[in-house]
């Protein structure tokens, strides 16, 4: 077997899409349900929201870096787009525009206390988290608003073709971000400062203004993230996009983005996340409690990484 296959062979994403067919045939043989269209359908209109921020979070660890507040912007945005409509009277398509614009003002602060004040991304969006969220509870003041009008649902529960228009809209999106990452000069400069940001400095690439440009595209996603949320569930509540960050960062490491950056590919996150729904509903179909569904997540994610840094191994020595 030549080295290249070789190579192919035992690539964590291979790995992962040999892992995901596995899964799918078992989980249909565990109910007779999960194999129809209209639950994949439905499945995939669940995991589009965790599929969006998914996307931005690859460039984001790819840098080496992570994002815990796109769950609180999330929140954020969707008690905003209530507040701009309802309370201030814009009209909705503008109220969306400008929550987007918020969520993406949000994520540039991330940006901006990481880049000119020097905080680890781990402290600056941990302490962003709480505040995010606590903006969002201050001035929903745990009122939701409802009653909006029926084109608005389109987003979040109408179809195109037969397909959710959410799955369109993330399909758009995963298209772009993998050309982004895998073939521009913006995505190789992306790897080039999560395997060292230093040398990348001295290499001459604008390493504070590429940071800044990925938090703000993890801000702008997680707000048209919560337009799609708030128009699929048809209310506004503090508390949405709670634990979000969790589903987008198992996502995001399952697909075989390294947590210490400079590795990973828009491809691997699309078959983590695929595999991590798939459990989800194969198993609530199965019969699974929510616990045992998390702790099966849990061991293929540790599997997994176990596997493929075994393999990774082999192939390099």
């Amino acid at each position: 077997m030549s080295a290249a296959w070789k190579n192919l062979l035992l690539r964590h994403e291979t790995i992962l899409g040999v892992l995901l067919v596995i899964t799918l045939i078992v989980l249909a043989f565990q109910s007779d349900r999960f194999f129809t269209a209209d639950n994949l359908l439905n499945q995939g209109r669940l995991m589009a929201e965790v599929g969006l921020v998914a996307l931005a979070m690859t460039f984001v660890i790819v840098t080496g870096g992570i994002d815990l507040s796109v769950g609180s912007i999330l929140g954020l945005v969707a008690i905003l787009l209530g507040v701009f409509w309802q309370k201030l009277g814009l009209p909705l398509p503008l109220a969306m525009m400008l929550g987007i614009v918020v969520g993406g003002v949000a994520g540039l602060v991330n940006g901006l206390i990481i880049t000119r004040f020097g905080v680890p991304p781990l402290i600056a969006t941990l302490a962003t988290l709480a505040l995010y969220r606590g903006l969002a509870e201050g001035i929903s003041q745990a009122r939701s608003v409802r009653g909006y009008p029926d084109w608005f649902f389109m987003l979040g529960q109408g179809e195109f073709l037969g397909v959710p228009v959410q799955l369109w809209i993330f399909g758009l999106c995963a298209v772009i971000a993998a050309v982004i990452l895998g073939l521009s000069t913006f995505g190789r400069a992306t790897y080039a400062i999560g395997s060292n940001a230093v040398a990348a400095r001295f290499s001459g690439l604008s390493v504070d203004r590429s940071l800044l440009l990925i938090y703000t595209a993890s801000g702008l996603i997680a707000g048209l993230a919560a337009v799609i949320f708030v128009s699929r569930v048809s209310t506004t509540r503090s508390d949405m996009g709670t634990g979000l960050e969790l589903d987008v960062i198992t996502a995001v490491v399952l697909g075989g983005t390294s947590i210490f950056g400079g590795r990973g590919t828009i491809i691997g996150t699309l078959l983590g996340l695929g595999l991590m729904q798939a459990l989800k509903n194969g198993l609530a179909l199965a019969g699974v409690k929510g616990d045992g569904t998390i702790v099966v997540i849990g061991a293929v994610l540790i599997g997994t990484i176990l596997i493929s840094n075994i393999f990774r191994k082999d192939a390099d020595g």
